[in-house]
């Protein structure tokens, strides 16, 4: 039960932290982009490297190296897009008469190259860790995708909280593809279907020993966390108080939070 603590814990820890040193560094005047983003990349390619590395660790600490790893390769993704070098072709507002099917394409549109580099991320993780016993960075990965793809779907068809007062102004033409409505039919299907995941996730972790046990835990707790982000989109909860302290006082460009 140690491991399953300490995983819980650590996870947590990683999420949160993780979230609010990107809402720092993108909150930092643009200037200062190109030195954050190429440090980012330094720290994404040693991830890279770790990542590799750990694939093949089959003890606790591969399991807690491949989470981070895995982590810091998506925070680059994430500040990638919040600073605008890696986001779409469409850089305009959704047209007022736009309805479904031309919506979707044009909002699409607007974070294409993003979705491409995480779709390649992803493809790279799988194909250097096939075979490796430790796939706890890779899953992790594929859980940050997947949850960030229902959430952009749900924002998309409509949820009561669109939770976009961190939106950057620069990349605010993109609330005009968002829909606040009382709710969607895939907000339940997607949530449920999560739900079902962590718990799979829960009992594997009960029923593995050692390392195992720690890798699941700490999947189980990021679509946890995952799901915890989802549900802030339909109960109005202070989530961004998670995260205000580390955004300036001054700071009158806000971000998005990433999800999870």
């Amino acid at each position: 039960m140690a491991q399953h603590g300490m995983a819980f814990v650590l996870a947590i820890l990683a999420w949160w932290l993780s979230t609010a040193l990107i809402i720092v560094v993108c909150a930092l005047p643009r200037r200062t982009f190109g030195f954050s983003f190429a440090a980012a990349s330094l720290i994404a390619v040693a991830a890279l490297y770790g990542f590799v590395r750990s694939a093949w660790n089959t003890d606790i600490t591969g399991a807690y190296c491949a989470f981070a790893c895995a982590l810091a390769i998506w925070g680059w993704i994430e500040m990638s897009f919040l600073m605008g070098f890696i986001t779409g072709p469409r850089t305009a507002p959704c047209p007022e008469n736009a309805r479904g099917w031309p919506r979707f394409r044009l909002a699409l549109q607007t974070l294409l190259y993003h979705e491409l580099t995480i779709a390649g991320a992803a493809i790279l993780l799988a194909a250097i860790s096939w075979g490796a016993p430790n796939q706890t960075g890779t899953l992790a990965f594929l859980i940050l995708m997947a949850m960030r793809i229902s959430a952009k779907m749900n924002i998309f068809l409509g949820v009561p909280n669109l939770t976009d007062e961190f939106l950057p102004a620069r990349l605010g033409y993109l609330k005009s593809y968002f829909r606040k409505s009382e709710g969607n039919a895939f907000f339940p299907v997607s949530v449920t279907a999560a739900s079902l995941a962590a718990v799979f996730l829960a009992q594997q972790s009960i029923a593995a020993e050692g390392a195992a046990a720690g890798g699941y835990a700490l999947l189980c707790t990021l679509t946890a966390l995952a799901i915890l982000e989802h549900l802030f989109m339909v109960v109005r909860l202070p989530d961004a108080m998670l995260w205000r302290w580390a955004m300036p006082a001054s700071h009158d460009k806000p971000i998005k939070k990433p999800v999870p």
